[in-house]
């Protein structure tokens, strides 16, 4: 965007207040930035511990009811929240594994109750079956196995 043009008064003494007005708005200009950088830096570190919020209440939820729990926090709130990692069970193999979130092909607006189905055992796969996943926890780092 090009600059504002001001036209230069003929007299000093409106020369001298359009340089005082365009100095205090340059200077409120910089004022306002900052202010409003402040304040999404704020208004992000509170979505981020909603969404860590979001994502223990779904732990604590999945362990007390067990099953996919409706609903349940997106892909990118998991990420978001400090869970990157979900804790998957084979509903027939029982094989656990942990799947990274950052790297799912999914949409990141994908709930995490959704997954369940969509995620498959790769020893299952290889005997040709298709089980769908039970989900364990979301998790903050992967399990040792």
């Amino acid at each position: 965007m090009a600059p504002k043009h001001h036209p230069t008064p003929f007299s000093g003494g409106d020369r001298k207040a359009l340089a005082k007005e365009l100095g205090r708005a340059r200077a409120m200009t910089t004022i306002l930035t900052a202010q409003s950088a402040d304040a999404r830096a704020k208004g992000e570190a509170l979505i981020r511990t909603a969404d860590k919020l979001l994502c223990e209440s779904f732990n604590e939820r999945l362990w007390a009811d067990g099953g996919p729990i409706e609903p349940s926090p997106t892909i990118d709130q998991a990420v978001n929240g400090g869970y990157p990692w979900l804790g998957i069970e084979c509903s027939r193999c029982r094989t656990k594994r942990d799947v990274d979130l950052a790297v799912l092909r999914h949409p990141p607006t994908t709930f995490v109750h959704d997954l369940a189905s969509r995620l498959l055992c790769s020893k299952c796969a290889k005997a040709n079956r298709r089980p769908a996943a039970t989900l364990l926890q979301l998790a903050t780092r992967p399990r040792n196995t």
